[in-house]
Parts: structure tokens; sequence; C-alpha cells
């Protein structure tokens, strides 16, 4: 941390960078026809994207990898008329769940049978960044060499900076899988139990949500898009399912950036608004677990909540990696400014906790936190692939589902803190206020202070390490100048 007074000259510059990103942005967006995105007002669903709120889904929220993954495959080795894939990077020798088959194997398998279409990003232009093109097509050719697999790699990015990070499964038009998880151990392995026991390498954890009924439409016609700008195969139009009679409404938002598609011109940004209408009307609590937290976008909305709390009960907590694996500095900043706006309230309560997870004993490592989730006051939810950074929320394409199912929000948030706190429902269902107060923050600090004198953690959960105040402040600011201006 800088000395006074350069820390605060410091702020200073990194406020203006912040509120000359936002001033960027908004001007963009409004060019574009988006401005509704960046200044959508009250609570509801986004306005400003492609796809109506779909009643009669069937929504399922599946947690970690061991849970997640032979989901996929169940439905994938089922498949009667085609599959579809969508992923930032994937690895053929992956392990589908405990014992499963890998992913060349199982779509080789089906390949047999249906049309199987694997859609990835190309690979970063520049070999400072991984995985590179030339990873890439190598992966691309084990993948494919011996099956009948039709694989395309997109290179439609915004810039050099930029990449297709969406995560989609789609099985016959009739379910779909959007989330966090990709098929890959590329920078760590994704099959991973919530119980996050000591391995070699990270622990991962991850959200991803599985999708019946309307939505998966909506779900493929993305795909599609996509798919016909950079395939040369003809593929037919999806067939909307009829909906449920016990099912729940959902929505398809994205992040897909201005002139990357003739059918998408002038782009969407409707996981933004999504955002923004949720974090505005928030009341009581803010549950965020993301692999980032640097949009001074999002930042800016939470501060303010923050400084000028809605009631006295308010309360915001994320649970981000102790070390993720790129801008470090520009979430740490933006934890910072949160923190500061926290203590500008006065001498209240701590309204907000940074956490993170670790895997529990000796020897036990960090435990990635790669989950895309949000709650907002038990009645709104998202699950998908877009991080809370400039990357996800206006230049790389991104896919979530977002809900306003009271039952599912408060069933999905319990179902985490179950596995962050350690405790089973029963212990933590009750009000959210007094949980965060008398059982996160005693318990992330009691690890925090165990793991600095001790070097590990008897439990998984503990205070996110050096957050203290905005330190270093220009530097995700201008981070975000340079990379997503």
């Amino acid at each position: 941390m800088l000395p006074f007074p350069l820390n605060r000259v410091d702020d200073l510059i990194g406020d203006a960078i912040d509120r000359a990103v936002c001033i960027h942005h908004g001007r963009r967006l409004r060019r574009l026809g988006h401005g509704r995105a960046i200044e959508p007002g009250s609570r509801g669903w986004a306005e400003t994207g492609a796809f109506a709120p779909r009643p009669g889904c069937l929504v399922e929220v599946l947690v970690d990898g061991a849970a997640a993954l032979p989901r996929m495959a169940e439905e994938i080795a089922a498949a009667r008329s085609h599959v579809h894939l969508a992923g930032w990077h994937f690895t053929p020798s992956f392990e589908m769940g405990e014992g499963g088959p890998t992913l060349r194997d199982l779509l080789a398998e089906a390949a047999e049978r249906v049309d199987v279409r694997v859609m990835c990003w190309a690979g970063a232009v520049l070999p400072l960044f991984h995985p590179d093109r030339g990873e890439v097509r190598r992966m691309r050719d084990e993948l494919v060499r011996g099956t009948r697999i039709s694989m395309v790699l997109d290179a439609n990015d915004r810039s050099v900076l930029h990449c297709h990070h969406e995560k989609l499964v789609i099985v016959d038009d009739r379910v779909a899988f959007v989330g966090g998880i990709d098929l890959t151990s590329f920078a760590g392995d994704r099959l991973d139990t919530s119980e996050h026991p000591p391995r070699d390498g990270l622990g991962w954890h991850d959200t991803c949500i599985r999708l019946e009924g309307p939505i998966v439409a909506d779900v493929a016609r993305h795909f599609l898009l996509r798919w016909r700008a950079v395939a040369t195969d003809r593929t037919d139009d999806p067939v909307p399912s009829e909906p449920f009679d016990d099912g729940i409404e959902a929505q398809l938002v994205r992040t897909v950036p201005e002139r990357l598609y003739d059918a998408c011109e002038s782009g969407e940004f409707s996981i933004l608004e999504s955002y923004l209408r949720a974090l505005a009307t928030a009341e009581r609590l803010v549950y965020l677990e993301s692999q980032f937290l640097w949009s001074p976008e999002i930042t800016s909305v939470l501060a303010d909540k923050l400084r000028n709390p809605p009631r006295d009960d308010f309360r915001v907590l994320v649970l981000l990696p102790s070390r993720p694996n790129n801008g470090a500095d520009d979430t740490r900043g933006h934890l910072g400014i949160l923190l500061d706006a926290d203590r500008a309230a006065g001498d209240g309560p701590t309204r907000f906790l940074a956490c993170t997870l670790y895997q529990s004993g000796r020897g036990g490592g960090p435990v990635y936190v790669h989950s895309k989730t949000a709650i907002v006051d038990d009645r709104w939810l998202t699950v998908g692939s877009a991080n809370l950074n400039e990357h996800s929320v206006f230049n790389d394409t991104e896919v979530n589902v977002v809900l306003h199912d009271e039952a599912l929000a408060r069933a999905t948030r319990l179902r985490l803190w179950s596995e962050h706190l350690e405790r089973p429902v029963g212990e933590i269902d009750g009000d959210t206020t007094q949980v965060f107060d008398e059982i996160w923050k005693p318990l992330a600090e009691e690890q925090h202070e165990h793991r600095r004198r001790e070097g590990w953690c008897p439990r998984r959960l503990s205070l996110l390490p050096r957050v203290s105040r905005r330190a270093n402040a220009v530097l995700g600011p201008l981070n975000g100048l340079v990379v997503d201006g």
C-alpha cells in the first residue's frame, strides 16, 4: 500500500479513471441503442435483449463438477438428434465424472449416431496469453481425429484481449446446460466434489443450471447464431418445447459485443442490464460468487448501497478466489472501494464481507472459486458464464440464465451456504442478517486468523486475504481502460 499522501492521490486517479470508463461505456451503449442496459431503472426482467422471459421451464441448479458433469454425460449419451457444445476451451481426455467417459470418447460415440457440433474460442492471438491459437488447434485435432465430430474455432473476438467465454451443452434442443463449468482441465481440474478435499492442484468450486422447456430453444438459437457465422453446414432452426405446467419463468441473457456477427450487429448487453436492475433494487441481501469483481458499473451500485443502506439489516457478501488467475489488483481495488463505502456508513455493523475457500486441513490449498452465481433478496437468481468484470459485461461473449423465483433463489442460497459454512440447511435457514453476523463473519475471521498463524485452515471458509482498503487503486481502473475500453 502506498504511504499517505500518495495513497490519496492514487485513490483520486483511480476514481477518475473509473468514472471515465463508465462514461465511455454509457456513450458506447447509447450509441448502439442499448442505453436502457446501463440505465435500466426499476426491478424487472431485461428489456434490451433478444429473448423474453419464458414461462413453463424446468430449472435445476447443479453445484460443482461431480454433480454436473455426469448429468451432462448422461444426456449426451442419450441424444437422438444432435449435441451442440460451446466453450472457452476443451480437453479431449477430460473425465465427465468420477470414473466416467472422457469427453472425446463420449462425443465420438454420440457422433456415430447423431450430429455433434463443437464450437470453441480460437484462442489468444498473442502467445503471451493462454490458451493460444496453436494450443487450441492442437486440442481440436486431438478431439476430432478419427471421429465424426464437427468442430469449429470462433476467432470473432472484439480485440486480441477478449474471448468467447460461454459454456453451453445442448442436446436435441430438449435440454440445455448453461453455467461456468468448462469441459477442460486447462488451468485447473473442474471435476471436484462439494467437500473439496485436498488433492494435487487447486480445488474447484463451480455452478451450472440444467434447463428444459421453452428457454432451451433460446439457448439453441444463440448457439446457431454463432455457429452459422463460422461454419458451412446447414442447421435447422430450433422448435420451442411446450411449457411445463409445473415450470417456472426463466430468461436467457447475453453479452455479445457489437460488430462480431451480422445477425447481432449492434450487440447485446442484457447480462449487465439484469445485474443493474437487481442490485439497484436490493433491500436486504446481495450474495455474489464470481471469479472476478472489477466492473465499476456494478461496484458503484454496491458502494452506493453500502454508503446509504436501504435498511439497517442490509448486507453484501461476496465469495471470490484467493488468487484469481488474472486481474488480482483490479478485484482488490474494487473490494477496497466497497470496504471504504461500508465504513463511510458510520459506526454501525459490518455490512460487507469478502470471503474465499480453501481445502480444509494440513496441506490443503486454495479452492478456486469459478462459480458465476448471484442471489438478491432471495427473489432474484442468475447462473451463467459471466464474471463481474468489464470483459464479461461488455466485451466477451457470455450467456446467463435469470430467474425471479423466490423458492429456487432461496433453495440455491441455502445449498451454497450449507456447503461453504459446513452446516446442515436447518442450522442456517433463518434470518439472513443473523446468519451473516453470527455465523459467516465469525467463522471467516476465525479461519483467516488460524491460517495466518498456522498456514492452514481446519475449515474451508476464510476471509479473503490482503483486503484492507483500496490499495494501488489506479491499477484496476487503468487496466479496465486499456483492456476493456
